[in-house]
């Protein structure tokens, strides 16, 4: 999945000729507070409904408003990763995508990135997902998913968590989802090689013969 397979066709694009009345037509339209600019097929920036909302004269033309983000797009073959790196750091709503010789390719909605960036990480398929605290010295994926395989269970999707977000800085978070729902095993195997699990949700009950592990489980338990 690249960026050009997201491209959504039914976004309309902006002249700077255009009126700010137009563009926030446009915007009410399609539900985003965003919109690309182009001229001749020359990516020109992004115009944002806060800013427009503040130009008195709606008559007034985009080319005298301030158009942002002039030098942010994404190429045709980037990653969601990249796509999702650009929409944190520079808050927005659609992501403008030029071809390789910087034309203007196409518009991309975060709603329609991040739907298909759910289905790609099967996070609406049924089963359990699990956090473990882990430092980042001996962190193994292979390893972690060896253990859940010998369970007969299957990891459908991870993300790592730096440590540098959390405190102490060498603790990191690793997220797994599972195809099943029923963990119990799996928490015992992990807990078994030295593995801490922070967090653990499934829709099947948690058993175990150690009352007191159940019940400190259980608070981390989404039902």
């Amino acid at each position: 999945m690249l960026a050009a397979t997201l491209i959504n066709p039914m976004i309309p694009v902006l002249k700077p000729t255009d009126s700010v009345g137009t563009a926030l037509d446009w915007m009410d339209e399609f539900g985003v507070k965003q919109l690309v600019v182009a001229d001749s097929g020359v990516y020109q920036g992004i115009v944002s409904e806060d800013i427009l909302f503040d130009i008195p004269d709606i008559a007034e033309h985009l080319s005298k408003v301030i158009i942002q983000h002039k030098d942010i797009f994404a190429t045709e073959d980037q990653h969601p990763y990249e796509l999702l790196r650009l929409v944190n750091q520079f808050g927005l709503v659609v992501i403008p995508v030029l071809h390789e010789d910087r034309t203007f390719a196409g518009s991309i909605l975060v709603n329609d990135l991040v739907e298909r960036f759910v289905n790609e990480l099967g996070v609406q398929e049924k089963g359990a997902v699990i956090v473990l605290k882990i430092e980042e010295r001996s962190y193994s994926l292979s390893e972690v998913s060896r253990l859940i395989e010998s369970n007969g269970v299957k990891v459908l999707s991870s993300y790592y968590s730096s440590g540098e977000v959390y405190n102490p800085t060498n603790e990191a978070r690793l997220t797994l989802k599972l195809n099943r729902t029923h963990i119990t095993p799996i928490i015992a195997t992990l807990e078994r090689f030295g593995y801490e699990i922070e967090e653990a949700h499934a829709n099947d009950p948690i058993e175990s013969l150690d009352q007191e592990r159940l019940d400190m489980l259980l608070r981390y338990l989404a039902t």
